[in-house]
Parts: structure tokens; sequence; C-alpha cells
């Protein structure tokens, strides 16, 4: 396995959080992939119930089990995990109190819905509490199994919540199991070992949650990794043609000339094509326009970031290999 130096040396854990619709189940599969890269052995998690890593993976609905499910560059595995809370508390009640069999007799009783209900914090120690054993696990050689672990994380605005795990169970449990592995999780989620990498799209909403989260993230003691832009559209103009646009200066009969002059355009059709291609010249300008200033209301987050193209294909298998190629380009793996 080949060395490589990347932004996040170091790092095991890879929370990967964002807003709805930016893509964040991508961005995280596809980092599974990067990171898995020249032998090494990466899981990825999710924990919402959703099967988006089946769905982008273009695979059955995945079990209550870690699995391989591909090859990355370079001969490495990636492996998945969809959790499940119920199961994720049987394995709790089994580690700490020995009572799997009462437990699935207790769970048929509904006693999993009755405490995560009662104590929503509860239902996320146990999620993340079975994500930073994978970072931990050892083999029998004493190493660990994973090189990695990337979690695809609830959205931005409750990352905070479901990874701050000690202040979630303060109420609940003081002492005992419930506290001491609360505090064996935090230790993992707020060490160096992990990073949460936020996935925004160059528009100000996406934009703005990104910089409350990263702000909300930094004062509960966390930290912050990078930021992913995702689908970013590549400007087929140059900057000052962009520029005339946005300004109002581009001028439809020069194009018209132009057409004209390459013989893709004849007679008065020449005006009437160049006008509706100068409109579109206009609105592409005003959107370019808009991204460089959410790109620099991102500089305020001052933290690394990394920009992935817009798939004109969509996500495919094909797609998610690009995307992990263009993030071990940048150092992000």
């Amino acid at each position: 396995m080949s060395s490589r130096d990347t932004d996040w040396d170091g790092v095991r854990l890879h929370v990967v959080t964002g807003k709805g619709g930016t893509g964040k189940t991508t961005v995280a599969a596809a980092l599974a992939l990067a990171l898995a890269a020249e032998g090494r052995k990466v899981l990825l998690i999710e924990v919402e119930g959703r099967q988006g890593i089946a769905q982008v993976f273009d695979l059955p609905p995945l079990p209550y089990e870690e699995r391989k499910i591909a090859v990355a560059p370079g001969g490495g595995d990636v492996y998945a995990l969809a959790l499940d809370p119920e199961e994720a508390m049987l394995e709790y009640l089994e580690m700490f109190y020995g009572m799997r069999r009462t437990g699935r007799a207790l769970s048929k009783l509904g006693i999993v819905d009755f405490a995560t209900t009662i104590a929503p914090g509860f239902r996320d120690v146990l999620v993340t509490g079975k994500t930073t054993e994978a970072v931990r696990r050892k083999g029998k050689n004493g190493r660990r199994i994973y090189d990695a672990v990337v979690l695809d994380a609830p959205p931005t605005g409750r990352v905070v919540r479901f990874l701050n795990v000690t202040n979630e169970v303060a109420g609940l449990a003081r002492v005992g199991p419930i506290k001491n592995h609360a505090d064996l999780v935090s230790g993992v989620v707020a060490s160096p070992e992990t990073a949460v990498h936020f996935v925004t799209l160059l528009e100000e909403m996406p934009v703005q949650e990104t910089l409350d989260g990263i702000t909300e993230l930094r004062r509960a003691g966390l930290p912050a990794g990078g930021v992913f832009i995702n689908m970013v559209r590549g400007s087929l103009l140059p900057e000052a043609a962009l520029d005339a646009a946005a300004a109002g200066r581009f001028d439809p009969a020069e194009l018209a000339l132009g057409l004209k002059a390459a013989g893709l355009a004849e007679g008065g059709s020449g005006t009437a094509v160049a006008e509706a291609l100068a409109q579109e010249v206009t609105e592409h300008a005003r959107r370019a326009e808009l991204e460089r200033q959410e790109r620099t209301s991102l500089d305020a987050a001052d933290r690394p970031r990394y920009e992935l193209p817009l798939l004109s294909d969509g996500v495919d298998l094909a797609g998610l290999y690009e995307l992990a190629e263009t993030m071990r380009e940048q150092g992000a793996a």
C-alpha cells in the first residue's frame, strides 16, 4: 500500500453532512472510494434508513451487516453498513447487559421504539457508537480493521446534535454503562481522528446552512473538516465575455455577425439566433456571478474546499469513480 499526502492525514472517521438535495450521499460514497484507493479498506455507513448507499452503487437493499460493495482504484475495498437502530440497541444490550435473547423479546414488545422515543439522544448514541466501534476495531494482528470509516450523517441542521452525544445523554444517565458508552463515543468524535465535512451547492441557502453548521460545530468543540462544493458547472465562455454580459455590454449584433461569418446563420435568422444566444449568455453570466459571490461567502469558513463537477450523464458507478479521482487530485483523500 503506497503512502499519499492528503489534507486529512491521521483522520480515520470522515463524517459527511449537508443540506438536503446537495448530493450528500453521493459525495460520501465517492469519498469512500477515494480513501480506499491503493489497497486500503474503508467502511461506508449510512444512518437514515433510506438505503441511499445501495441506490448510488446500484445494489439491492443492504442488510444490517458489513458487506463489500466495491473495489477502489489500485485494489482497495469499500465495505458498507446500513445501520438499523433496533439492531444497534440489541447489540448494546448484549454488550453491556448480556440481554441479547431478552432484548429480542423486548423489541417485539416495542421497547426499542419506547426507549428511542423518550430519549432520542439515546438512539444517536447507539448509532454513533456503532460507527466509532468500527473506527476502533482491531484484528488479531493488533492493527485497525479499517483504514478509514465514512459516515453518511444526518443533514446539516441536525448533525451537531447527532454527534454531541455526551450532552444528549446527560439528562438520561449520569453514571453507568450508557454514560460510559457516550463518553467513549465522544472521545472518538471530538478527537483529531475525526473530521466533519460539509457538502454544498453554489447557492445561497445551502452555503448559508454550511456556514451556520461549521459555526455550530466549532461552538460544540467538534472538528470541522472540508467543504465539498458539489455539482459545479464549468464555464464555456472566457471571463471577459461573462463580465461584459453581466454588465449588460454583450452585443447581439456582434454575435450575429460572428454567426454569419461562420456560416451558422443566414439572412434574417442570424439576428433571431443571436438574440436568443445573447439571452442565454446573459443568464449564464448572472449565474456565474452569483456563484462567484457564494464562493466568496465560503471564504469565511476558512476550511479546505473541493469542487466536484456536475456529471452530465447523472450519478452512476462510473460517475462515482470520476468524483473519487477528482477528490484525490485535490487532496481530499
